[in-house]
């Protein structure tokens, strides 16, 4: 993760390599120089209960490696498995874009990328849900 910058509203939760980290009173912006380092916002944590559908379990799991919890090299086909499952059913240039650009983050051990991609995709499947309850 050499390179990523965090932008931290006022009071706002991240965990990184196990630790919860609570920003301050003002917004600020961190730059996280450390390869591979576990990162997690916590406003953007899926907690078990809501792994409800498709592309929030992948989404899941993609958070389990970023939080320390599931090892990357164990994850990886299931994440890979699961992008693949997505992409035959989402397919607008859209969401095309972004599975394409979750699947090179994952090969690329960017986890923090790939969840970010993937939850780029969570309100086209709400809408696609909803559609098919309706």
């Amino acid at each position: 993760m050499t390179g990523l910058v965090l932008k931290l509203a006022p009071k706002e939760r991240v965990l990184i390599n196990g630790a919860v980290i609570e920003n301050g009173d003002k917004r600020s912006r961190l730059a996280i120089m450390t390869p591979n380092a576990h990162i997690l916002r916590l406003r953007d944590a899926i907690h078990p209960e809501e792994v409800t559908s498709p592309v929030r379990r992948v989404c899941y799991i993609a958070q389990l490696v970023l939080s320390g919890d599931a090892d990357a090299q164990e994850a990886r086909l299931q994440l890979l498995r699961g992008i693949e499952q997505l992409s035959q059913v989402l397919t607008d240039y859209d969401s095309r874009k972004q599975l394409t650009a979750a699947t090179a983050s994952v090969i690329s051990n960017q986890h923090y990328q790939a969840l970010k991609a993937l939850r780029s995709l969570l309100p086209r499947e709400e809408r696609l849900l909803a559609a098919g309850r309706g």
